[in-house]
């Protein structure tokens, strides 16, 4: 079965976008392997996700800490993260809980807590100190006591045993000469140290805590008993580098009633905020914000605006809080909700694959452009070529006629090609010139081989003649066949120049005309 032309230049286009297809492959193939490859090792080093479970020792229900760590739970809600509490007796509890429980992920502890219990453990950070909360001595006596060496002989409340507040009493007594065998150290804290100092059952009680805790408030205004002044307090500081000297104004507890009555002086180590080394990094920058919206809303008597921080610390501070501190929040947390930017950060790692594969893209970008640009004219001259080589043999002519409705169909796609860039339209216009010329050679071919096919043109009688005809708009010759009769259309104008030049040179296998024999 013969094919017909549209078959033809069908096959024609099919095999060009098979070529082009095969090319791209090479061209695409190994770049996406290696891309591939790059994203796999990639993926073993991208973290996971962080968990919307977190935990949290707090200490007893009755201290600022609780209360603290349920104000985070809520910030930390409105992000889909859970914050799991559990409670202890205190900051050392807190601390070993933390040290032995691999569920446990966070604890507050109180500054000086390690120090005083030689405390250390390489899967431990300080993410931040968060606020002050100063060391409490209220004491009965008729007298005020000059310094703590006044404690000797006394019955002391020190805190519930595993409590920072017992770490702390139990080093600076100590050091001031009060032992067990000095005085009555009581193992009792909260609300059972306030009931026996009301009640006369002991004569000093330690508090590490807040100004607005619930002991400072109730003994505040309780008019036999005192608040102890640190005379000494710059000395403290100096020695422990997790204390801090404070001072307490006159009436700053309480302005109605002006307490206290004058200045004292505290000293006053810093909650601190810890967590397991294993903690995601991502959660970091969202619990330290958490920590700033939660304790800066708090009334602070105490270096407002300093706090938190990365000052008053005493484990390694996290890396992820010590770029928190330096820079501020994460960008993509600013402006994004946390799933979102977490996920975003983590996938940072998969950018060095996708760099892989643009970088050289955009270096072969231009010249792949062009190429697929002239490709879409080039691909043409295939044909071209193949009815040139028809025509400079002694082909048939039904052979040729194929070629001529070949023509018209390169035509009619020609025209509707309307997305040349400018640039590329030197090469769209030789290609119609080209084209014109081999339909040119096809109409003499056709000619000769048809002599008496009858024929509906004006031919000029001489080269002059012809030039002449051209130069005032002459056409090329469409050929169109119906049947038996072949007819000649003027449609398409040439230069004069080129058409002269055509019908002085003949193809030599063309063989010689009527006029010419």
């Amino acid at each position: 079965m013969s094919s017909t032309p549209e078959s033809l230049f069908s096959e024609h286009l099919r095999e060009t976008r098979r070529q082009l297809r095969a090319l791209w492959l090479k061209i695409g193939g190994g770049g996406f392997a290696v891309v591939l490859l790059v994203f796999c090792l990639a993926w073993f080093f991208i973290q996971p996700a962080p968990p919307r479970d977190i935990h949290m020792a707090v200490g007893s229900t009755e201290g600022a800490y609780f209360q603290f760590a349920n104000a985070y739970a809520d910030e930390l809600a409105k992000q889909g993260i859970n914050l799991h509490l559990h409670t202890t007796n205190g900051s050392l509890l807190n601390y070993e809980l933390l040290k032995k429980d691999n569920k446990i992920d966070l604890a507050f502890v109180q500054g000086g807590t390690a120090a005083a219990n030689r405390l250390s453990d390489p899967n431990i950070e300080s993410l931040a100190s968060l606020y002050l909360e100063p060391a409490w001595v209220f004491y009965r006596s008729d007298e005020p006591y000059v310094d703590l060496r006044s404690l000797t002989g006394k019955r002391i409340a020190i805190g519930r045993l595993g409590s920072g507040t017992t770490a702390l009493t139990t080093l600076i007594l100590q050091e001031n000469g009060i032992t067990s065998d000095s005085a009555e150290l009581l193992p009792i804290g909260g609300r059972e140290a306030i009931r026996q100092l009301k009640e006369e059952s002991i004569d000093a009680a330690f508090f590490v805590t807040s100004p607005s805790a619930q002991a400072v408030q109730s003994l505040a205004n309780i008019p036999d008993l005192r608040l102890l002044d640190f005379d000494r307090h710059e000395a403290y500081a100096r020695r422990h580098p997790f204390l801090s000297s404070v001072t307490l104004e006159e009436g700053v507890i309480d302005l109605e009633n002006n307490y206290p009555k004058s200045k004292v002086h505290l000293i006053a180590p810093a909650a601190n905020l810890i967590a397991n080394k294993q903690l995601h990094d991502s959660l970091v920058p969202m619990l330290l914000r958490a920590a700033d919206v939660v304790h800066k809303r708090e009334p602070s008597l105490f270096q407002r605006g300093k706090l938190p921080s990365a000052q008053f610390i005493e484990f390694p501070l996290n890396e992820s809080a010590e770029r928190y501190f330096e820079s501020g929040p994460p960008l993509l947390q600013k402006y994004l909700p946390f799933w979102i930017a977490s996920f975003l950060d983590r996938s940072a790692i998969l950018l060095l694959p996708a760099l892989t594969l643009l970088l050289p893209l955009f270096k072969a970008a231009p010249p792949l452009y062009r190429w697929r640009i002239r490709s879409r004219i080039y691909r043409w001259y295939t044909l071209l070529r193949e009815m040139e080589t028809d025509l400079n043999s002694e082909g048939n002519n039904k052979k040729l006629h194929t070629h001529w409705k070949t023509l018209q169909i390169m035509e009619t796609e020609l025209d509707d090609l309307h997305n040349v860039p400018l640039a590329y339209m030197q090469e769209f216009y030789s290609l119609r010139l080209h084209i014109e010329f081999v339909e040119r050679r096809l109409i003499r071919k056709l000619r000769l081989h048809e002599p008496s096919a009858e024929f509906s043109e004006t031919t000029p009688s001489s080269p002059n003649d012809t030039q002449s005809e051209n130069a005032s708009h002459s056409s090329a010759n469409i050929l169109s066949r119906t049947g038996e009769t072949i007819a000649i259309d003027s449609t398409v104008s040439f230069p004069p120049s080129e058409i002269a030049s055509t019908e002085k040179q003949p193809d030599r296998n063309d063989p010689p005309s009527k006029s010419q024999s």
